[in-house]
């Protein structure tokens, strides 16, 4: 039976990618050794560095005077990273999700200074992204996380704010274009929608840093991994490996605008399935706001007892994944970059099969 891979992260990736990592697992280059043997200072693996910087700054059109950067640790993290490199008196933070929240919980246990929350739709368990909020224009930056997976909200464009912005992005990178110029950084975890897990990249304005007085530990320090090329310690070899391979898959498949097409019509076919369907509903109140990555639907109330019953259904015909997070339950079908139209087409069958049955 083919297997539909729904699962939120670790996640799908293009069949090259797994295929082409597997074999330099095996043999890198000839070299006669593995990808997870070889020096991370060696001429091989400095190639695949630079390749997979080049290929980013590329693919999402990044100006001059930006570092990228491959670091571990996860998007978790870079929760602390940020408020360490730029906060100095004030920060802003729009809290859309349980990441976002993360987020400015810790820049709030740093106490650097004042952490301002602008908006939040947590009263309404996360359904929509707040509007008509306003961010002080006194603030070191203002962070937001563009897709929300749990809950299945994204922000589809960048903010219109007149201060720095740092965002966490780490499902919806590389689906949509991006005006880097607003944001003095943008970071996430590549496990979602770029490689295996294990590596986090960082994109940063370099002007930016060295402007807090407080002393940042080196390893939270950018400055440290800008100036090491991220070798400052040893690097995930295997998922920047990885990651390079989605980056020369996503080229070839057209880039940013072709995958921001794909994860629209991705979408409207889901979306139009569950707002069509007599057992399913929606999750997010605002459409405007649905997310095109995380697509979150449960069962109607009256229907609430099958919810159990579906998943095993939809299990036993090949999709996997289709659980939602522990936290809000119901269902979700992460639908990323290497997705294939097929898979979302083969799970709209499905939820046509089960309603046909009760």
């Amino acid at each position: 039976m083919k297997k539909h891979n729904f699962n939120a992260g670790p996640s799908i990736l293009p069949r090259e990618t797994v295929e082409n990592t597997a074999k330099a697992i095996l043999d890198l280059n000839n070299s006669g050794l593995s990808l997870m043997e070889i020096s991370h200072r060696s001429k091989d693996f400095q190639a695949v560095m630079d390749e997979a910087e080049a290929l980013f700054k590329e693919l999402l059109h990044i100006p001059e005077g930006y570092s990228v950067l491959f670091l571990g640790g996860g998007a978790s993290l870079e929760f602390c990273m940020v408020p360490y490199n730029f906060f100095e008196k004030k920060v802003a933070y729009l809290n859309t999700g349980t990441w976002a929240n993360k987020a400015e919980k810790e820049a709030k246990g740093l106490a650097f200074g004042e952490v301002v929350e602008v908006a939040s739709s947590k009263a309404d368990n996360y359904t929509y992204i707040p509007k008509g909020y306003s961010v002080p224009s006194d603030v070191d930056y203002f962070h937001i996380t563009t897709n929300n997976t749990i809950y299945g909200t994204e922000l589809h464009a960048d903010p219109d704010v007149n201060v720095p912005m740092v965002a966490d992005m780490s499902s919806d990178i590389f689906s949509r274009p991006i005006d880097i110029s607003k944001y003095i950084c943008i970071f996430g975890g590549a496990q979602k929608n770029l490689a295996p897990a294990g590596v986090t990249f960082v994109i940063v304005k370099n002007d930016a840093l060295g402007k807090v007085s407080h002393y940042i530990p080196t390893m939270l320090d950018y400055h440290t991994h800008i100036e090491k090329g991220s070798m400052f310690n040893t690097p995930p070899v295997v998922p920047i490996y990885g990651a390079l391979m989605t980056l020369r898959w996503l080229k070839a498949q057209g880039g940013v605008d072709e995958m921001q097409r794909r994860a629209k019509e991705r979408a409207d076919m889901l979306y139009s399935a569950i707002d069509g369907s007599r057992l399913f509903r929606g999750t997010v109140t605002c459409e405007a706001d649905r997310s095109y990555m995380n697509i979150c639907f449960v069962m109607k109330d009256e229907y609430k007892e099958l919810e159990s019953e579906f998943v095993t259904f939809a299990t036993e015909h090949g999709m996997v994944g289709v659980k939602g997070h522990r936290s809000v339950g119901g269902f979700r079908a992460s639908c990323y970059n290497a997705l294939p139209k097929e898979s979302v087409q083969a799970l709209i069958d499905c939820m046509k099969e089960f309603e046909n049955k009760h």
